[in-house]
């Protein structure tokens, strides 16, 4: 489910609103397949977890291989949104936390994620590119025989000619738009197919597709929405689960289902996600079909850290650790409830264990030590903290709240060049260019001519659009 911008649909017959109306379509469309620096400068509501990000990292891992997409480095972001949709720009395919909260089974997102891949793997973004300039000429095209039917119909005093001119320039923008969006839905049905190749390639099943189509078939039923099918950018749900149904169930892995370890961290996801931003009815619901289960349980001690007391949390957690000892997000947990009971010096033996169980080396816990880290207070502590937040920028480097943390670890030892570099690459990856200047300039003034720390100064100093910085 490629997100796009929604079409522009007119209802004026003036040449000046219709052309700007294009021009708005054609602007939307650029944007998005256009990349850029970082999710945050794009206003997207990022999310940032280091068990979420791992885990659907593990469901892409192998669709990526199969697409031929491995060594691409293609990110994947998560987006505070609780609409089912996925969409890609660029090298990053983003995930809504709604359609990850809706996933009952973990084929469900990784057949979206198979989907998004088929139009990276196909240069859908490129071709939609070369689409709009098509279109754009078209557009043009027919501006200017609008315009020249008017010019015409002006000096010969023909309303009529007028008139017809300006249908022309209308008419030339609608078929414009129409070409857009039948193209768009032509590249979504070859995603499609993509998406079942690639996972007949990795040995599972296309039903999750199926069942993500059927919800959105009967959505539409249920709002009782009318389509024009001609006004969309995706192919009916209906006309999907059609053309899709025949090949998923003549695939030899059709009955095939995700393994119980699987399912069972789809489930913790769920819940983790449903705890954090939906609120404890949400984790009823989910608690309700099992509450004996891991999942029901890790939900439950995370909402005793979110909505009750420490105590009680640290002793729901300590369970789930004894149940699995080697599970990293446990001890994630329990460090965030010792930094909540103001005990960072626990907290920070915490992250640390969480750190070194984590397979997907993640930045994040790294920079939660490094927060600990400051907490305790001491010179020593301090110190520690500053490499540990290093070491997690070095794994993420695109975490802008990372940074502000860094700047402030520098601050307290004194270090004030450095705590503006880093406060400067902060801003950088917020987006915020003009301020990430102004801290690179401030630290330049204080730092070698030539330095690495200098020269990475100048190149946020020399940031333009067109020059993104590596």
């Amino acid at each position: 489910m490629l997100s796009r911008p929604r079409p522009f649909i007119g209802e004026s017959t003036s040449l000046g609103r219709t052309a700007r109306g294009f021009a708005t379509l054609l602007l939307a469309a650029a944007v998005a397949v256009s990349s850029s620096v970082s999710a945050f400068a794009q206003n997207v509501p990022v999310v940032r977890d280091a068990e979420i990000e791992a885990l659907v990292r593990d469901y892409a891992r192998p669709i990526f291989k199969a697409a031929g997409l491995a060594n691409d480095g293609i990110d994947i972001v998560l987006v505070n949104d609780q609409s089912f949709n996925a969409f890609v720009t660029g090298r990053r395919l983003f995930i809504n936390t709604g359609a990850l909260v809706t996933a009952e089974t973990p084929n469900e997102i990784i057949g979206v994620i198979a989907h998004e891949a088929g139009h990276i793997a196909g240069g859908h973004q490129q071709k939609l590119r070369d689409q709009l300039d098509r279109a754009k000429t078209m557009a043009i095209i027919a501006t200017l025989l609008g315009a020249g039917a008017m010019v015409a119909g002006a000096t010969t005093n023909s309303k009529g000619l007028a008139g017809a001119g300006m249908g022309v320039a209308a008419g030339g923008g609608e078929m414009a738009q129409r070409s857009i969006l039948a193209y768009q839905r032509t590249e979504e049905i070859t995603a499609d197919r993509s998406a079942i190749t690639y996972l007949n390639g990795t040995g599972q099943s296309g039903m999750g597709m199926l069942k993500t189509f059927g919800r959105f078939q009967s959505a539409l039923s249920l709002a009782g929405t009318q389509v024009d099918p001609y006004r969309i950018s995706h192919p009916m749900p209906q006309e999907r689960i059609a053309n899709l149904e025949v090949l998923v169930k003549q695939s030899p892995f059709v009955d095939n289902v995700d393994p119980p370890a699987l399912q069972q961290r789809h489930d913790m996801m769920r819940i983790k996600i449903a705890a954090y931003m939906q609120g404890q009815a949400a984790v009823a619901r989910l608690m309700r079909k099992n509450p004996t289960s891991l999942a029901s349980r890790y939900g439950d001690a995370q909402q005793t850290y979110l909505y009750g007391n420490p105590g009680a949390a640290l002793t729901k957690t300590a369970a789930l650790i004894k149940e699995q000892p080697k599970n990293p997000y446990f001890q994630e947990l329990r460090g965030d409830i010792l930094m909540k009971a103001n005990k960072p010096q626990d907290a920070a033996e915490a992250y640390a264990k969480a750190a070194s169980l984590d397979p997907a080396r993640s930045g994040l816990l790294l920079v939660s030590l490094g927060q600990a880290l400051m907490a305790v207070g001491t010179s020593d502590s301090l110190k520690k903290a500053v490499t540990q937040l290093n070491n997690g920028v070095g794994r993420d480097k695109e975490n802008s709240e990372a940074y502000r943390f860094l700047a402030q670890a520098y601050g307290e030892q004194g270090d004030i060049p450095a705590a503006d570099l880093a406060t400067a690459e902060g801003h950088y990856y917020a987006g915020d260019y003009k301020n990430a200047k102004i801290f690179a300039m401030r630290a330049q003034q204080k730092l070698k001519r030539g330095e690495p720390r200098w020269v990475r100064a100048q190149d946020i100093i020399n940031y333009t659009p067109s020059n993104k910085l590596k």
